[in-house]
C-alpha cells in the first residue's frame, strides 16, 4: 500500500476523509473536497469531510466525472484510496441519470437502458399508481404526468435520483432585453461566472431539461443570474423571495438591468397584490392562512398566469407548502438561487428532486481572489461569563443555557472595544434576541432595525446607512437575508440561532460585497467561552470553513460587570424572553 506522509489527506473505508487543515495544501484540498463531499465536523486542526448519495450525485450532475473525484482523492491521500470507496463512488455517480424522465409524444415515459431494472421498479407499490399500465415497454414506463414531481421524490428515496428530460412549456411570451448600462450610467455586463452560471441553467434546456440550482456566495449577484435566465427565455416569470426588502431589490435590478416597463414588474405581498408578467412575492405571503386549519390563502398565485419561469431565491430557506406546490408544476422551468445548498430540516433530496440538481457552482475563495467579493477576515472572541452568571448558567436547564451564554453582558464591553476600533468602518451588529439588540442599541447610540419596524423606516436607515450618515446599525435576524449594503464592511455577530449554518453564511453575506477600495471585510462573532454556544458556534462554522474561511480564535479579558441589568434579569426570569 502507497503511503505518502506529505499530503494531507486521509480516505477511509467508510467514505469519510481526514484532512489537515494547516497542511500547506489544506486550503486547496478542502476546495476540491467541497464539490462532492460535506464536511461534517472541525475538532482541532482535523477537518472531516464525508461523501454521501446526495453529495456524489450534485457533482454528477454538475459535470464531475468519477474519474476527477478519484484523482482528487488519490491526489491528495496519504494512502491508496480503498477499494469500497473505489466502488461507491462508480456506484453512486454511476446512478444519477440511470433513470430519466422522457417525452413520446404527448406521453411521459420513465426510461432506464436496464430492463431488469425497470421491471424492478414496476415492482414497487409504493410507486405502481404513477404508472399507466404496469409493466415496462421498449425501455420505458408511461407515467401519468400529474405525478411527475412525486415519482422523483420517492425514485430518490429508493436511490435513483432521476434526470429530467420530459420537457418544459415556454409559458406566457414576455420580450426582455438585458441594457448595457445601469440608470446610474455604469457599464453592465455579466462577469464571468454569472455568465457561466446562466449558461448551465439555459443549456439545462438540454441536459436537465430546465431545472436546477446555482450556489453563489451572497454578494456574488445571484439576482442578475436570474435576470439574464428570464432574458435567455423571454417569458412571463414567478419569482419567490424572503422578505419584502427583496422583493424591491428584485424589482430595481429588474427595472435598473432590463428593458422592463415598470407596469410589467409587480409586487405580490403585504397590502400589494399585483399580479403582473413578472411577479415577485414573498415565501411568508404563500403559506398565509387565516387560520391553522384552513387552506393557503395566496398558493394560487402559482396558477394566475402561464409563467414560464419560477425562480426560487434562497431555495435552502424553501418552506414546506412551497414544495408540495412546486410538486405539481413541474411542467413549469425552475431555476434555484442560494449561497449553501445546506438545509437545517435535512430536506436537500426535495430540493434535488423538485427544484433541480446543483447546475453550477462558483467558490466563494475562487471569486474573492479575483475581487468579485470582500477578502474576510473571520474571528470568533470567546467571551467569559463572570462567576455570578456561571453559577446563574450552570444551575439553569438546558433549554435555557444557549441564551444565558447569547446575551452574556461581558459581550458589551467587547463590542464596545471593536466599534472603536472600527469606528471609521461601516458596522452591523447582528443578533437573535431583541432585549440584548435594545440594550446595545442604547448603550452604543446605534439605531435598531427589527421585524416589528415599518419597512418604510427599514428602507429610511438603510439608505442613510449607505450614505455614510449612520455607521453603525443594530439589526435582528431580519437583516439575515436580502439587504442591500453594499458598503458594509464589518459585521459583529453577538448572539445566533443555536448552531444554523445557513444563518452562518447569510450573516457573513452581508459584508461580501467588493468594496470600491480596500477589498477588505471583518466578521466577529462573540462567543461565550466555555458554553453550549461555543459547540454550536463550531457547529455553525463549518460551512464557512468547507468553503475555505478560517476563523482566529481569540479570548477577551473578563469585563468589570457592564450590562448588570441584563445579568439580573436572567437570574430573576431564567432567562424566558423574546426573539428577534
Amino acid at each position: 500500500m502507497r503511503y505518502d506522509p506529505d499530503r494531507p489527506l486521509v480516505v477511509q473505508s467508510d467514505s469519510t476523509l481526514m484532512l489537515e487543515a494547516d497542511h500547506p495544501q489544506g486550503e486547496e484540498a478542502g476546495s476540491a473536497l467541497s464539490r462532492f463531499a460535506e464536511l461534517v465536523k472541525t475538532p482541532g486542526q482535523i477537518h472531516t469531510y464525508r461523501m454521501t448519495p446526495l453529495s456524489l450525485w450534485n457533482a454528477a450532475s454538475s459535470g464531475l466525472s468519477v474519474e476527477r473525484i478519484l484523482d482528487v482523492l488519490n491526489g491528495y491521500g496519504k494512502f491508496d484510496v480503498p477499494l469500497q470507496v473505489k466502488q461507491n463512488v462508480i456506484h453512486f455517480v454511476g446512478r444519477y441519470g440511470l433513470v430519466k424522465l422522457v417525452p413520446d409524444g404527448q406521453r411521459m415515459m420513465l426510461a432506464a437502458d436496464d430492463a431488469e431494472l425497470l421491471e424492478k421498479l414496476a415492482g414497487y407499490k409504493s410507486l405502481q399508481s404513477y404508472f399507466i399500465g404496469g409493466t415496462a415497454a421498449a425501455g420505458a414506463l408511461e407515467i401519468c404526468p400529474a405525478y411527475r414531481g412525486m415519482i422523483k421524490q420517492d425514485l430518490i428515496k429508493l436511490g435513483f435520483p432521476v434526470q429530467d428530460l420530459a420537457g418544459y412549456h415556454h409559458g406566457e411570451v414576455l420580450p426582455i432585453r438585458l441594457r448595457g448600462s445601469t440608470a446610474a450610467g455604469e457599464p453592465f455586463v455579466l462577469r464571468d461566472y454569472q455568465r457561466n452560471a446562466a449558461d448551465a441553467f439555459y443549456d439545462g434546456e438540454r441536459l436537465h431539461g430546465g431545472s436546477g440550482v446555482v450556489v453563489l456566495p451572497c454578494g456574488a449577484g445571484k439576482t442578475v443570474i436570474g435576470i439574464a435566465a428570464l432574458a435567455r427565455l423571454q417569458c412571463a416569470a414567478l419569482i419567490l423571495t424572503t422578505n419584502v426588502a427583496s422583493v424591491r431589490q428584485w424589482k430595481r435590478e429588474l427595472l435598473d438591468k432590463t428593458d422592463l416597463d415598470e407596469e410589467l414588474v409587480g409586487e405580490y405581498c403585504g397590502d400589494r397584490k399585483e399580479v403582473r408578467p413578472v411577479t415577485i412575492a414573498t415565501y411568508q405571503i404563500l403559506t398565509h392562512r387565516h387560520r391553522k386549519d384552513d387552506g393557503f390563502s395566496h398558493m394560487s398565485l402559482f396558477n394566475e398566469r402561464d409563467w414560464g419561469l419560477i425562480i426560487y431565491d434562497e431555495v435552502h430557506l424553501l418552506p414546506a407548502p412551497v414544495f408540495r406546490a412546486t410538486a405539481d408544476i413541474q411542467a413549469t422551468r425552475r431555476l434555484g438561487l442560494t449561497a449553501t445548498l445546506v438545509r437545517e430540516d435535512g430536506r436537500e433530496e426535495d430540493v434535488f428532486s423538485l427544484v433541480g440538481p446543483k447546475l453550477f457552482e462558483a467558490g466563494w475563495k475562487d471569486l474573492e481572489q479575483k475581487g468579485w467579493v470582500a477578502r474576510v477576515q473571520c474571528t470568533e472572541v470567546r467571551v467569559p461569563l463572570t462567576e455570578p452568571l456561571r453559577e446563574v448558567y450552570t444551575r439553569a436547564e438546558a433549554r435555557h443555557k444557549h441564551r444565558i451564554a447569547g446575551e452574556n453582558p461581558v459581550k458589551l464591553d467587547v463590542l464596545v472595544d471593536l466599534l472603536n476600533r472600527h469606528k471609521e468602518e461601516p458596522t452591523l451588529v447582528i443578533g437573535q434576541y431583541l432585549d440584548q439588540l435594545k440594550h446595545i442599541s442604547e448603550k452604543v447610540g446605534a439605531p435598531m432595525i427589527s421585524g416589528d419596524m415599518p419597512h418604510e423606516e427599514r428602507d429610511g436607515l438603510y439608505e442613510r446607512f449607505n450614505r455614510g450618515d449612520i455607521r453603525t446599525l443594530v439589526v435582528s435576524k431580519v437583516a439575515n437575508f436580502a439587504i442591500d449594503l453594499p458598503d458594509a464592511r464589518v459585521a459583529i455577530q453577538v448572539s445566533g440561532s443555536f448552531g444554523s449554518r445557513q444563518e452562518e453564511a447569510q450573516r457573513l453575506g452581508r459584508i461580501l460585497r467588493p468594496k470600491r477600495e480596500n477589498n477588505n471585510a471583518f466578521f466577529y462573532s462573540l462567543v461565550s467561552d466555555d458554553t453550549r454556544e461555543q459547540d454550536f458556534s463550531m457547529h455553525r462554522q463549518l460551512f464557512l470553513l468547507e468553503q475555505g474561511y478560517r476563523y482566529e480564535i481569540r479570548k477577551s479579558e473578563p469585563g468589570c460587570g457592564s450590562g448588570r441589568e441584563m445579568e439580573e434579569r436572567h437570574e430573576a426570569c431564567g432567562a424566558a424572553g423574546e426573539h428577534a
